[in-house]
């Protein structure tokens, strides 16, 4: 196939810049990826390869254009979902880079990064369960806090409630030191992290002190009635079937429930996981929703999305 040199407009320094990214990281991806070489020359940036490739590489930089054009940054990890939605011949489908999930503290835009993460919020704000089942780094958990805090904003809800179970992995929580909640802390730092970014650090403090957040081992719900609650129960592939059960009937009047976890790394010694149990008898009831994420909604770090690809082909080699 023979060679060609596409000419690609772009004359604004502040795209250029992002476009290259730090240190020309994106191009040099783009490059690599598409088997092409980028250089400026008369008032264009260049794409020299085999005419397939550089007609390729310029879709996606158009993509890539006009998610910068509509102020959606992007760096070197939302890159490579570009490049999967076109190996998956739905470049079109970048829309869920401009949506706007919630605001942080900081002014920081959080944003679904891929079509798998749309469908997931979706899913949230349409029904009133929820299960997100994925691997790490998908978002799960984060992007369900961001809506539980922008339900709150929005008078929506009144609380907010996450927990998760305290799986002892190795060590007796009774041997660890400090009073029950300094023992259940550690599994719970993540989804502190989560409300504290977006909340701010002294709001999420009065909150807390207010009852209006609440973040607590999944034992503390037994018995309870959550009414006007959005409630997130995080890594429920710990859950035992009991400890499920006992969960989803604690939802009470105009509460909205989500079920995260990836079924793939329960800690449960010998059981089957509550989570995967209750995704089985669920099926079909309606105002319920089940979405999996996969590989290809890995947005936390691009080693990541490697590991979990590694670990399906080993499986799938069995």
């Amino acid at each position: 196939m023979d060679a060609v040199t596409i000419k690609y407009q772009i004359d604004n320094f502040e795209e250029i810049k992002a476009l290259f990214g730090n240190a020309d990281e994106n191009i040099k991806y783009l490059s690599e990826y598409f088997g092409v070489t980028f250089f400026f020359g008369d008032g264009a940036l260049n794409i020299y390869g085999e005419s397939r490739n550089a007609e390729n590489a310029a879709a996606v930089l158009d993509a890539f254009v006009g998610l910068l054009r509509n102020g959606v940054g992007i760096k070197r990890n939302d890159l490579k979902i570009l490049t999967d939605l076109f190996e998956d011949g739905r470049l079109d489908e970048t829309e869920p880079l401009f949506d706007v999930v919630a605001v942080t503290a900081k002014g920081k835009n959080i944003r679904c990064k891929t079509p798998g993460q749309k469908l997931y919020v979706r899913s949230i704000i349409d029904n009133d369960l929820t299960f997100g089942i994925g691997p790490a780094g998908t978002g799960k958990t984060y992007l369900a806090v961001a809506l539980a805090v922008r339900a709150y904003k929005n008078r929506q809800t009144e609380r907010i409630i996450l927990t998760r179970p305290a799986v002892e992995a190795g060590e007796k929580l009774g041997f660890l030191p400090g009073d029950l909640q300094e023992k259940v802390d550690p599994y719970l730092r993540p989804l502190y992290d989560a409300l504290q970014e977006m909340f701010g650090l002294e709001a999420y403090r009065k909150l807390i002190e207010r009852g209006v957040i609440e973040v607590a081992p999944l034992a503390y719900m037994r018995g309870r009635t959550l009414s006007n609650s959005f409630i997130i129960l995080d890594e429920a592939q710990n859950a035992t079937r009991e400890q499920m059960k006992m969960f989803l009937t604690r939802s009470g009047e105009r509460s909205k429930v989500v079920v995260t976890g990836d079924v793939t790394q329960t800690d449960l010694p010998s059981e089957k996981s509550g989570l995967v149990n209750a995704v089985e008898i669920l099926k079909g009831v309606d105002k319920i929703g089940v979405v999996y994420l996969g590989q290809r909604d890995v947005v936390r770090n691009g080693l990541v999305r490697e590991i979990i690809a590694a670990y399906e082909r080993s499986s799938a080699g069995k």
